[in-house]
């Protein structure tokens, strides 16, 4: 049993929300959007992993966007920080198990397109899983097969564009590429990602999907560019580049969010 859900179900008195978002790297401004607050921290919450990187409070906060009930989780553990894929398995459990169902990623992300500069949104259509390793490794059941096909909803595929539109945001549509991290990609490797079809590099979202899929919820994911890939400028990439950039598309895919999520039930 997961007993981060009975400490979720006691300080929520009831509140349930069906839609949950999780933040990446520097956007952590989206929970300001979030009416009527209440925060908990993830050492709070058994099972909850302490997140080591440096714009991830590590924190949930639920109340409202707009009149929409949501939980949102301002932070993330990588699987580079303690060589878990799936480190986030517990705090994705106790969403599932107080009722979520819609589940919203986010996460910065690497350009691996000239027409996608930094401070682009784009949404995750499909993703390429190069990190060697999935968040359903031991798992004993034969529901480790999970079948990725349709790993992202058409949906709420669908519920983001038209907020995208509506908020008059670009957002471009792309298949992202997971790489382990921590370090950042070499030239050589992005040059590869590019010839197999990725048009975004990062180190994060997909354990997350594949984990979310096991559990039975609905996904969709959105990126947003700090940079371009290794290579491609010609500069050293670092994750104060990260953080610094963040920020610009983060305001974007806010808009984007806050919209998506304000009109669903």
């Amino acid at each position: 049993m997961n007993a981060a859900i009975d400490v979720l179900t006691d300080r929520l008195r009831g509140f349930m929300p069906r839609h949950a978002i999780v933040l990446g790297s520097g956007l952590g401004s989206l929970v300001e959007t979030v009416t009527d607050p209440v925060r908990i921290a993830y050492g709070e919450l058994p099972g909850f992993p302490a997140s080591g990187v440096s714009g991830h409070a590590g924190e949930i906060v639920a109340g409202y966007i707009g009149e929409t009930p949501v939980i949102v989780l301002s932070g993330r553990v990588h699987y580079y920080e303690h060589g878990q894929a799936d480190a986030m398995r517990v705090p994705l459990e106790a969403l599932k198990g107080i009722g979520v169902t819609n589940l919203f990623l986010t996460n910065s992300a690497g350009s691996l397109r000239e027409d996608m500069p930094p401070g682009s949104v784009m949404r995750i259509s499909d993703h390429i899983n190069f990190s060697g390793t999935n968040p359903l490794f031991g798992e004993p059941s034969d529901r480790r097969f999970v079948g990725m096909t349709s790993a992202y909803d058409i949906g709420l595929a669908g519920s983001l564009e038209a907020a995208a539109e509506a908020t008059g945001t670009e957002m471009h549509e792309g298949v992202y590429m997971w790489f382990s991290g921590p370090s950042f990609e070499t030239p050589a490797e992005i040059r590869m990602a590019r010839g197999l079809g990725a048009d975004a590099v990062g180190m994060s979202t997909v354990p997350e999907v594949i984990l979310a899929r096991f559990l039975g919820m609905n996904v969709a994911a959105a990126s947003v560019i700090t940079n371009y890939g290794a290579g491609m400028t010609g500069g050293e990439l670092s994750h104060q580049e990260t953080k610094d950039m963040a920020p610009v598309g983060g305001k974007r895919l806010a808009a984007i969010l806050t919209h998506a999520i304000g009109d669903l039930a």
